[in-house]
């Protein structure tokens, strides 16, 4: 449970600043289109290309080559970094699908109309209505953070020894998993397990709770 404290900052942390980066991209991509909707949809490609676990293993990697002697706290940033550049392509996919639904209906109409700024279109009118699947998946990634973090730490480039996260935690367990003392590795690994299951059903249940037609 003490492990449980980084791990769950590291994951919801992450899961913020991808909801933001997201969120706007997603915004600028669906409501401008044009040139601009084309070049993040490739970004969004290009990074769904690759691995998210070896993206988030590179950067960290790289983070702690650079800084080796670095504080706990710098390198818990380079963490949450690693995993936020992965993490945000989904909300921006989403945001602008929704966008592109939104951007042509009346009330959008109408506020260009009456000479509202695109900005503020975006703020007070597109984005209350998009924000529903966002925060239905914001939920459930947090659960693939945490499990993410733990990856990270368990191969020794997440958060540092010091810190007992649950990846940590596991992996120093795993060098005494044959002698006996099994329980350094499976605590851990079952308090895992249960915030990952006890997040995706949080997830599920608000996915059921904000759909009008399970009503």
């Amino acid at each position: 449970m003490y492990g449980a404290r980084i791990s769950l900052a590291v994951g919801i942390a992450s899961v913020v600043l991808s909801v933001v980066i997201g969120v706007a991209l997603g915004l600028l991509a669906g409501f401008y289109g044009g040139w601009i909707d084309a070049a993040l949809m490739r970004l969004c490609d290009v990074m769904l290309s690759f691995p998210a676990i070896l993206v988030a293993l590179l950067i960290a990697g790289v983070g702690r080559a650079l800084f080796p002697n670095a504080q706990d706290s710098l390198a818990l940033v380079v963490l949450i970094a690693s995993i936020t550049l992965t993490g945000w392509v989904q909300y921006a996919r989403t945001v602008r699908g929704s966008t592109l639904v939104e951007r042509n209906k009346e009330y959008v109409q109408a506020a260009r109309v009456t000479g509202v700024p695109p900005l503020r279109i975006m703020r007070r009118h597109v984005l209350p209505n998009v924000l529903g699947p966002v925060f239905v998946l914001a939920t459930i990634r947090v659960a693939t953070a945490i499990i993410t973090e733990a990856t990270l730490s368990f191969l020794g480039v997440g958060a540092p020894p010091t810190s007992p996260s649950l990846g940590t935690l596991i992996r120093v367990g795993n060098d005494y998993l044959f002698s006996g003392e099994w329980w350094i590795t499976v605590f851990p690994g079952m308090m895992l397990v249960i915030i990952a299951l006890s997040v995706n059903l949080l997830g599920d249940w608000l996915r059921d709770a904000t759909n009008p037609r399970l009503r």
